[in-house]
């Protein structure tokens, strides 16, 4: 006989339902009514990899195994990627119970293992009705087996061909009145045997109210494979008959279904292809496709994206990449990639030269090959936010980010306390993103300067991604660099206050290439507690806080009215300590009272005389030990004195570590006018002092200059004035003030008892005082041209003898 073949398919329309059934988690199973069968899914989570499931009769429950399952009319195929177990039963299935060929009702159970035991649970019962008539013939092309049912009421065809003869020989030759049945390969046609010894063999047959069915598992030695126009085909035919009499009864029984494994084509399509003429046809056929048991007519497959054709006589189904219904796989093979599946079903349907309709339909799993699925990481990082943002997308579904390593450290997702952030970025198709945030000061971030003022931080990033649910790894590696050319020394911003002045650094990622420093020394908190300063860091700034007459200070324009005091802050590179930029702040000052030791030797002392001179008197009238010595500028209660501190009749004290150069006011009582009227009430005398460690004068007197490594330590005295009189210079005063800064504001302290704090420099060796040789422990005054005055200190006998020795080597 002829075999022809067209491709058609009619609109499905499946009655969805959620089985109720006891002892099964709501949400586990699904039963559907499709339109030439009955479909249940069962999640895998629930049914474990080896499900099993039984078809019950009243004569009892049959275990579906693989060879029953062609035979009776199932299908079970595992599904990893939706994640379910997948039954498919024909309505003409064995166990199916048939009412008039309009409703079926199944019955299964379903068997699975649950800590170690098997348990049965049965499935409630279902009804389906087909949703379009049947057709006189009707072909079903499943996974596992061929099934074909022809309306048991049909006319004869209108011609008779000479093969239809030939068969009919054998028929006419049997002895028997029972059905038999006779199958016809490709080039020889065999003898005939029973029904029951073919059902044995695996073929059923089955008639029903209206129909005979036919039903062949795959690869029958009965069957034949063959190829049509370049595409595989299987197909069976077989021949059943029955001699009553003379009369011989025959039904023709045809099917034959494409096997094409389908095609992935680098435009993004699957190609699966079926021959035009397996079964005869004349006018064309009229094609219905989806996926996942749901048809829709051509046209809107093709508003989808589908693209049915026809070449070289063969139908060709082309499904989008993406079509709805596909399944999306990825899987790890030395890269990632993925694969895509799609559950097949094709309806044709198309009428012969004798205006009977068969309607086809074929069931297929495809499948790409590994198509490669490339992640990619973009640098988002943008200079002002300070902080690296890296994007990793085109992450598929099923891979999740599991860690990340950071310049060799890991961290694992979800992340825990940390100064970076991950954030997991949807996307409509299907794929997601994470955007990584890293600040550039993190201490995992690394910083590299080159010599061309340009800081580069550097992140190396290794993405650890799992494939699920195999949970397979994947590394994706990624490097990113921010190129920070605007690096700059650090720049503090200066407040003048009352007290001092005041600093403030907002600190930058790269501030450390820098060492602060205050002249040669490096800033720190010992530092700091050392020199009087009051210092704050954290993450954000540094605040130094530097008191007026802390070390560190230069002074000018002193007068009556203020001076201007500066102080620098110094940046050194951090490796060769070379000076690359400064902060500069100079304010005004106005204290009421204060003492300056300069480096050169330089006294400046601005003195409250309110209480060192009589009532009424004029503090113009001052002077020191050399009377020769005036005030440089007068107020009403004030004096400013500037002199060299071995002039205007200093005293020279001397220890083992320090000398002290001691000066101080007095009050000339000689009345300017007659008239003018000056009481004799001073209750103070004024005594000013400057003292310099012996470490920093290796020089002292051997050159024609003073010079002095740091500023000296300066002491304003004020106590109280001697009944009987003014006292002799030389006589020490009974109560000090004294502090280790480089200058003292003593405005508001009064008969105040303080302590010399020594300096913390090694001892000199000796110092040389004048060219004149006198006796130890010797009070002496200097010649008027040399305008000072030594005073020995207390020392043992030893200790004198010693420095006599050396001073009269020396030819002092």
């Amino acid at each position: 006989m002829a075999l022809g073949f067209c491709i058609g398919v009619a609109l499905l329309l499946s009655l969805w339902s959620k089985a109720e059934t006891a002892g099964i988690p709501d949400g586990v199973l699904r039963m559907e009514c499709h339109d030439r069968y009955f479909m249940i899914a069962v999640d895998i989570s629930f049914t474990g990899d080896e499900p099993h499931f039984e078809a019950v009769d009243e004569t009892g429950a049959y275990a579906i195994t693989q060879q029953y399952a062609a035979q009776c009319g199932y299908s079970i195929n595992v599904h990893p990627l939706p994640g379910h177990v997948e039954l498919r039963a024909s309505y003409f299935s064995c166990q199916t119970q048939n009412k008039d060929d309009e409703m079926f009702t199944f019955n299964f159970n379903l068997n699975v293992t649950q800590e170690g035991k098997e348990v049965t649970y049965p499935l409630q019962d279902k009804t389906c009705s087909p949703s379009v008539p049947w057709s006189p013939r009707e072909v079903t092309c499943e996974t596992n087996y061929m099934e074909v049912s022809v309306r048991s009421e049909v006319t004869c065809p209108s011609g008779t061909k000479k093969d239809d003869w030939n068969s009919l020989k054998p028929a006419h030759r049997s002895t028997t009145s029972d059905w038999q049945v006779m199958f016809q390969t490709d080039d020889e046609q065999l003898p005939p045997i029973n029904i029951s010894d073919a059902r044995k063999q695996g073929y059923a047959f089955l008639l029903t109210e209206g129909r005979l069915v036919f039903r062949a598992p795959y690869g029958q030695p009965e069957s034949f494979s063959t190829e049509v126009n370049g595409v595989p085909v299987e197909a069976v035919h077989a021949t059943i008959f029955s001699r009553q009499s003379w009369v011989v009864l025959m039904v023709d029984l045809v099917a034959a279904c494409s096997m094409d494994e389908g095609l992935y084509n680098e435009s993004g399509y699957m190609l699966w292809e079926t021959p035009e003429m397996l079964y005869p046809n004349l006018d064309g056929q009229q094609i219905n496709v989806g996926l996942k048991g749901q048809l829709v007519a051509q046209p809107v497959a093709e508003e989808r994206g589908y693209i049915v054709g026809k070449q070289n006589n063969t139908i060709q189904i082309c499904i989008p990449e993406n079509a709805e219904g596909r399944y999306r796989k990825s899987a790890l093979e030395d890269d990632l990639y993925e694969f895509y599946v799609y559950h097949l079903y094709l309806e044709q349907i198309l009428v012969d030269e004798d205006r009977v309709e068969t309607r086809i339909r074929s069931l297929r799993t495809l499948a790409t090959p590994l198509l490669p699925s490339p992640i990619f990481a973009e640098n988002q990082t943008v200079l002002e936010e300070n902080m690296f943002t890296v994007y990793l997308g085109d992450v598929p579904e099923d891979v999740q980010l599991a860690a990340v390593h950071l310049n060799g450290q890991e961290f694992t997702v979800p992340l825990s306390v940390s100064s970076f952030i991950i954030t997991k970025v949807v996307h409509p198709n299907n794929t997601h993103g994470y955007k990584l945030k890293v600040p550039f000061e993190d201490p995992v971030v690394l910083q590299q300067f080159s010599k061309t003022d340009a800081l580069h931080y550097i992140l190396n990033i290794n993405y650890t991604l799992t494939v699920l649910p195999e949970k397979d790894l994947y590394y994706h590696m990624e490097s990113v660099v921010a190129l920070v050319t605007d690096v700059s020394p650090p720049q503090f911003d200066a407040v003048c206050t009352e007290s001092g002045i005041s600093f403030k650094l907002d600190h930058r990622p790269f501030d450390y290439l820098w060492e602060i420093t205050i002249d040669s020394d490096l800033l720190t908190s010992e530092l700091a507690d050392q020199h009087g300063y009051i210092i704050s860091n954290d993450s954000n700034s540094l605040l130094l806080e530097v008191p007026l007459f802390s070390r560190g200070y230069e002074y000018k324009n002193v007068s009556l009215k203020g001076f201007f005091g500066t102080f620098e802050i110094i940046m050194r590179d951090l490796e060769t300590s070379e000076v690359q930029g400064s902060t500069i702040k100079t304010c005004p000052f106005s204290p009421t009272e204060l003492i300056m030791c300069s480096t050169d030797g330089r006294m400046t002392v601005v003195a409250d005389l309110a209480l060192a001179i009589p009532n009424g008197g004029n503090p113009a009238r001052t002077n020191l030990r050399d009377k020769y010595c005036v005030p440089k500028e007068t107020d009403g209660s004030r004096a400013l004195f500037s002199f060299s501190i071995n002039s205007c009749g200093a005293t020279v004290k001397l220890n083992s570590e320090n000398v002290t150069y001691e000066n101080e006011i007095f009050y000339r009582k000689k009345l300017l006018r007659p008239s003018q009227v000056v009481s004799d009430n001073a209750k103070e005398r004024v005594t000013m002092q400057c003292t310099y460690p012996l470490s920093g004068l290796h020089r002292l007197f051997s050159v024609h200059r003073f010079e002095s490594d740091a500023v000296g330590i300066g002491s304003l005295l004020h106590t109280t004035h001697p009944a009987a009189g003014l006292q002799s210079p030389t006589i020490q005063p009974t109560s000090a003030l004294t502090t280790t800064l480089a200058t003292t504001t003593l405005a508001a302290t009064r008969r105040a008892t303080g302590s010399y704090k020594p300096a913390l420099h090694p001892p000199s060796r000796y110092v040389k005082l004048t060219r004149f040789r006198y006796p130890t422990n010797t009070r002496f005054r200097y010649p008027a041209n040399a305008n000072y005055r030594y005073i020995w200190p207390t020392l043992n006998k030893g200790v004198r003898q010693s420095l006599q020795t050396k001073l009269n080597a020396a030819h002092i």
